[in-house]
């Protein structure tokens, strides 16, 4: 179990799955630059994020929550969360309770976190372990199992929902893991250049053509020196 001082912003494994050094940028030197993406991406974030609950009949709707797991060592807040009254009794799962009790709020509710993304749905896992380390912080917090999520997405304006699997669990605690060696070592990993660099806000910071090959390095720098 982690204590509260050691806690790592649980958005921090969307940059680590993106790319180890610009988690490493972000989070151990603090650098961050803005770039359209991210303007976008904010502001995106600005219409949905605002706390407060709506209620709908039987559906609760939750903005802003605060999050946390001690277990894994990761602190954050959701966008949203939505809870579902179930409308029947169900059994618990692996020592979790089917559905929590809310305040003002008759019967059990089942959480369902959903995720707001300015753009469209990713080539890798980072968005599906951001949200999965929602539903993960969810179950520690309420004693409640999260079985599924939605990632919105701006660009398509649809929701792609997501099951919280044992593959995508174990996933997302390794990544965690990973988070808080490489927080410990406080060691900014190396640069290495992949396509995707060009559209990292942290470009010009990492410089990774340069900085990734040691034969482009080595000609920057004799090129100081030259006549």
């Amino acid at each position: 179990m982690f204590s509260e001082d050691e806690l790592l912003p649980l958005s921090g494994l969307q940059h680590l799955v993106f790319c180890e050094r610009q988690w490493g940028l972000i989070h151990l030197e603090q650098i961050w630059d803005e770039n359209r993406l991210t303007v976008e991406g904010r502001q995106f974030h600005d219409r949905v994020d605002e706390a407060g609950t709506e209620v709908r009949g039987n559906l609760r709707i939750t903005h802003g929550l605060p999050l946390r797991s001690l277990r894994l060592g990761i602190v954050g807040r959701a966008d949203v969360v939505e809870f579902h009254r179930l409308t029947e009794s169900m059994a618990t799962t692996d020592g979790l309770s089917a559905g929590v009790l809310l305040d003002g709020a008759v019967g059990l509710w089942r959480p369902f976190p959903v995720e707001y993304k300015r753009g469209r749905p990713k080539p890798d896992i980072s968005d599906a372990v951001q949200l999965c380390a929602q539903a993960l912080c969810l179950e520690e917090m309420l004693n409640v199992a999260v079985g599924g999520g939605a990632l919105f997405y701006g660009k398509t304006l649809r929701r792609q929902e997501i099951l919280f699997d044992a593959a995508l669990r174990e996933q997302t605690e390794t990544l965690c893991g990973r988070m808080h060696d490489l927080f410990w070592e406080r060691l900014t990993p190396s640069a290495w250049y992949e396509n995707k660099c060009d559209a990292c806000s942290l470009y010009d910071r990492c410089m990774p053509k340069l900085i990734g090959n040691p034969d482009n390095t080595r000609s920057y720098v004799n090129s100081l020196f030259d006549p």
